[in-house]
């Protein structure tokens, strides 16, 4: 059995991202680095390339990759 490689793009990044925001795991104002303790090592170097080529910075905030975040009254 061959495991499949996931893609890690920048909407996958900002959807884990989000889904961890959501279920309270991490907080906006936390620098994107705090990601890497929910993505598995061997995958980390992915993100960090697909990061940089959207111009993050591992200190930038969370709330930084999640400025397209939808907003809803409840």
């Amino acid at each position: 059995m061959v495991k499949t490689a996931v893609k890690y793009n920048i909407e996958f990044i900002r959807e884990k991202a989000l889904r961890l925001v959501q279920e309270g795991r991490i907080q906006r104002n936390q620098p994107i680095y705090v990601l890497c303790k929910y993505i598995p090592y061997r995958d980390w170097l992915n993100v960090e390339l697909e990061l940089e080529k959207h111009e993050f910075l591992f200190r930038d905030c969370i709330i930084d990759l999640l400025s397209c975040e939808n907003w809803s009254e409840g």
